[in-house]
């Protein structure tokens, strides 16, 4: 049964869409794994899609697997890079992972409009500005 399996708790693991780079005429945006912890993550595997309702019409992205292999302890990958036409939608990254023999899985969710300059903070181990769910939060 469901309730006898064990609650695998995700810590120190966050997403977060960075900001890349700014000109006056763009900004370029990139999403990031960020592993805080001091074991290594195995077969990371991450789905992403984007899903809402823009100019009174429901609006569904593609959506894109993206098998990141491992993730050493205390680094951050880059998963996508992201359009920020899509900030309006709900974004979703669906992260899987091994640490050992276990397997781990949380949902991350980006709510429409939170991407936006008032919440951006320094991404640890990308030290960049972005917006991040997890870690340490």
């Amino acid at each position: 049964m469901k309730k006898d399996l064990p609650v695998n708790i995700v810590e120190d693991i966050s997403v977060a869409v960075v900001l890349e780079s700014q000109t006056p005429e763009a900004r370029h945006w990139t999403v990031y794994l960020v592993n805080e912890k001091d074991v290594p993550l195995r077969n990371v595997l991450i789905s992403s899609k984007g899903y809402g309702e823009k100019d009174g019409k429901e609006v569904k992205t593609t959506v894109l697997r993206h098998f990141l292999g491992d993730v050493e302890a205390q680094s951050a990958v880059q998963i996508e890079v992201i359009d920020s036409q899509v900030f309006g939608l709900t974004n979703e990254y669906w992260l899987s992972y091994y640490i050992e023999s276990t397997i781990y899985d949380k949902k991350y969710i980006f709510l429409p409009e939170s991407i936006v300059d008032e919440n951006l903070s320094k991404v640890p181990l990308v030290n960049k500005p972005g917006v991040i769910i997890g870690g340490n939060i």
